[in-house]
C-alpha cells in the first residue's frame, strides 16, 4: 500500500469540461462564430486555456492577440469556477476509502492557484485534502517533477512510497520523473497526442474502483 495518492484535478478528479467549453464558446460568440460541440473541447481540456484558444481560434501562445483572448477566456472562466463542475463518478467513494485506510491523499494540478483553491473549496475538498499545489506554486509545472516533489515534501512522505492518478501524458512523465508510481484514468480528458497506452504508466484505471482496490490491504 502506498502511503500517500496525489491526484491531477482536471479529468481526474473533477470534469471542469464544462465550465471551460462555456468560457471559450462565449469567446466564439463574443467574436461573431459558432460555439464548438463540448465532444469537439473535451480532448483540449487539460491544456487549459492553451488547449482552448487553440482549438476555437487557432491560436498558439506566439499569436499576437493571444494573451488578449487569454484573459478574456479566465475573466470568463472566474465567474463560473463551478457551475456545472463535477467530481467524477467513483472519486467520492474513493477519497471516503483512502481516508478509511488513513492513506493521506492531495492535488497537484497545472491550473493557476487562483483558480485551484475557489474551486476545491467549491467541490468540498478544502477540508479533506492534505496539500493542494497549483500550477504556480513552483518554479516549473506539470511535465517538470517540482510539483509532485514539493508535494511528497507537504506531505511528509517519500516519492517511492507515493502514487501519482492523472489523465494526461506529461502527468506521467512527471510522476516517473519525480519518483512516484503512476497511475494513467481511461475517464479523463487524455490529450490528443499519444494514446494512454504509449504513456508507459504503471497502471491504466478504467474506473477509480479500480485505484480504490489497489489501496486495500491485502
Amino acid at each position: 500500500m502506498p502511503e500517500a495518492v496525489l491526484f491531477d484535478l482536471d479529468g481526474t478528479l473533477a470534469d471542469t469540461a464544462p465550465d471551460l467549453a462555456a468560457c471559450v464558446n462565449r469567446l466564439l460568440v463574443e467574436e461573431g462564430l459558432s460555439p464548438k460541440a463540448l465532444a469537439d473541447l473535451r480532448p483540449f481540456t487539460s491544456q487549459g486555456v492553451r488547449g482552448m484558444l487553440y482549438k476555437s481560434f487557432g491560436m498558439s501562445p506566439e499569436h499576437p492577440d493571444y494573451a488578449a483572448f487569454a484573459a478574456r477566456f479566465l475573466a470568463h472562466y472566474e465567474t463560473r469556477l463551478c457551475e456545472e463542475t463535477r467530481l467524477f463518478d467513483g472519486i467520492a467513494a474513493l477519497l471516503d476509502e483512502l481516508e478509511t485506510h488513513g492513506i493521506r491523499w492531495g492535488i497537484v494540478t497545472n491550473k493557476r492557484m487562483r483558480y485551484t483553491d475557489p474551486l476545491v473549496r467549491l467541490l468540498g475538498l478544502a477540508p479533506r485534502t492534505t496539500c493542494v499545489v497549483s500550477g504556480d506554486t513552483t518554479a516549473a509545472a506539470k511535465p517538470s517533477p517540482l510539483p509532485l516533489l514539493h508535494a511528497c515534501e507537504l506531505l511528509g512522505v517519500a516519492p517511492a512510497a507515493t502514487v501519482y492518478v492523472g489523465d494526461d501524458q506529461r502527468d506521467v512523465i512527471a510522476g516517473q520523473a519525480a519518483g512516484c508510481a503512476t497511475i494513467a484514468v481511461r475517464w479523463g480528458y487524455l490529450g490528443v497526442e499519444h494514446p494512454i497506452e504509449a504513456w508507459g504508466a504503471d497502471r491504466i484505471v478504467d474506473h477509480p474502483q479500480e485505484i480504490a482496490a489497489v489501496n486495500r490491504p491485502t
